[in-house]
């Protein structure tokens, strides 16, 4: 059984629910990419987690993207070190942040505002400043 993850204060994740496999990876590298799995695909399926509420999957859902399948299953790759463990680390840690970005609550709706009737005049008497001020540039006497 591993560890369990805490994501915030509200959600903690079972280590059981994240899915971690070693992986060949890509690019170039030489004999030793060639020859070990370092790179790691982590699969969490978002949608049947008992530990995320249906507000948390629906925001996830959007910030995932394309990293997130038709079924809910979240899928990273990760394969920026040549050590399989940091590789490891470096995938969790990205969902970890994923789902704690998922987890903030969203900001209130804006609310409309008019601009007040001195501001209005403030604005007309200050075009109308700037625009006296430009019209002194012309030559004297071509109006």
């Amino acid at each position: 059984m591993a560890d369990p993850i805490q994501i915030n204060e509200h959600i903690t994740l079972d280590g059981d629910e994240i899915v971690q496999k070693a992986v060949r990876a890509s690019g170039p590298g030489g004999q030793h990419v060639n020859k070990t799995s370092t790179a790691i695909e982590l699969r969490f399926d978002a949608r049947n987690s008992p530990s995320l509420p249906d507000a948390v999957f629906s925001r996830l859902k959007k910030l995932a993207g394309s990293r997130m399948t038709q079924d809910g299953v979240i899928v990273l790759f990760a394969q920026g070190s040549r050590s399989q463990d940091m590789n490891r680390q470096e995938a969790v840690e990205r969902l970890v942040d994923l789902l704690r970005e998922a987890a903030k609550p969203p900001p209130p709706p804006r609310k409309k505002t008019k601009p007040t009737k001195a501001s209005k005049e403030r604005r007309l008497t200050a075009k109308k400043t700037r625009g006296s001020v430009k019209a002194m540039r012309g030559k004297p006497g071509f109006d």
